[in-house]
């Protein structure tokens, strides 16, 4: 990702959180300093924070304690760093108790070493005649209470993965096979499992609309039903406090019978998203799965124009068992075609397919 997409994404991820973005500065160095930027860079950010009446500032890459506190000491305003600022979309997010316990997690482990920034001088706690040794420092018992508070919670959530995993197990006792979601955020996922269910899945343009997974039976007359599970978005950059909540929301790929990989082919770095999630399904083991390309949001797109086969293929390179499938979920067009192949894909192909357009009252568009 070069850097003004990148910038492009942090403007999104700051919108969707509810910040309105007034600015920015880029800077290119080889090492970051103890401010993080140079000085004559500094100056130049605290005179465009006074411009535009900035009371926030996000930096794009992830902070040290140390280099935070030094930036908010000289620009007498809150600093942020992209994970924070995931972290925060996160909180917003989730719903159910696993969820937010993986987002409090993971916002207590990025709080413990920040720790440090939070008390401008240190007090004494239980020191004097009577007792033995100094005492202990507020921020002492401070990291004390937060790291049995992680401990709580990495409990707690032993506890909830392993009643997910027993329900998991019960589910698959059903003989239901399941269809996983999965694909860059905002790549329409959700509107594509509200078009194929009639289901409320939020969606929404926003990023990470969905972050806890949501499984909904598809009844379909001309198959058998099925289970389609949708997934929280991937994003580059990931915090590392949170690639282990995001990995617990993948769980739900290990008994997936297909995987749709959504890509919203009208974005500029269509390509680079769809690397992403291949990459980490690749990281997770599930990059041999079978599995679908639908390349989604085609009525945002000039088909006259768009080579959409060759876009395809090279999405598809040194990829075996992979089908590809072009739809709009908003516009419900081509979601016949999409059934036609997740059925051939779950029965090998032994599938009447007549009057297939009548499915669930969707007709393809002409």
């Amino acid at each position: 990702m070069d850097g003004q997409e990148s910038l492009s994404e942090l403007n999104q991820l700051a919108e969707s959180a509810g910040a309105k973005v007034v600015g920015y500065l880029t800077q290119k160095l080889e090492r970051p300093t103890h401010t993080y930027l140079g000085k004559g860079k500094l100056e130049e950010l605290s005179f465009l924070k006074d411009q535009v009446g900035a009371n926030v500032i996000i930096f794009d890459d992830e902070l040290s304690p140390t280099q935070q506190r030094n930036l908010e000491e000289v620009l007498k305003v809150k600093v942020i760093d992209r994970s924070a600022l995931i972290l925060d979309l996160f909180a917003q997010r989730a719903q159910t108790r696993e969820g937010k316990l993986q987002v409090d997690l993971a916002q207590t482990e990025y709080l413990l070493p920040r720790l440090v920034g939070q008390w401008s001088h240190l007090e004494r706690l239980g020191g004097g005649i009577g007792t033995r040794g100094p005492g202990e420092t507020q921020i002492e018992t401070d990291r004390r209470i937060i790291r049995n508070k992680i401990q709580r919670l990495k409990r707690e959530l032993e506890n909830v993965k392993k009643q997910r995993a027993n329900y998991r197990q019960n589910r698959q006792k059903t003989g239901v096979p399941v269809v996983s979601l999965v694909g860059y955020t905002n790549a329409g996922k959700s509107t594509l499992l509200n078009s194929l269910t009639g289901a409320d899945v939020v969606a929404e343009n926003r990023m990470f609309s969905t972050l806890d997974p949501t499984t909904r039976k598809i009844h379909n007359p001309h198959g058998s039903p099925f289970l389609m599970t949708d997934t929280v978005g991937f994003i580059q950059k990931l915090p590392s406090t949170l690639v282990a909540a995001f990995m617990a929301t993948l769980e739900e790929l290990e008994e997936a019978s297909l995987i749709l990989h959504v890509v919203d082919i009208s974005h500029p770095k269509a390509e680079e998203h769809a690397s992403v999630v291949n990459r980490l399904l690749k990281r997770l083991g599930h990059d041999m799965k079978s599995s679908i390309l639908v390349l989604n949001k085609i009525d945002l797109v000039n088909q006259d124009s768009y080579e959409v086969g060759e876009y395809a293929e090279r999405l598809t390179r040194n990829r075996k068992n992979v089908d590809v499938i072009v739809i709009s979920a908003e516009q419900k067009a081509g979601l016949a075609n999409l059934i036609q192949a997740i059925n051939e894909k779950l029965t090998d192909g032994q599938i009447d397919y007549s009057n297939l357009g009548e499915w669930a009252g969707v007709r393809d568009r002409e």
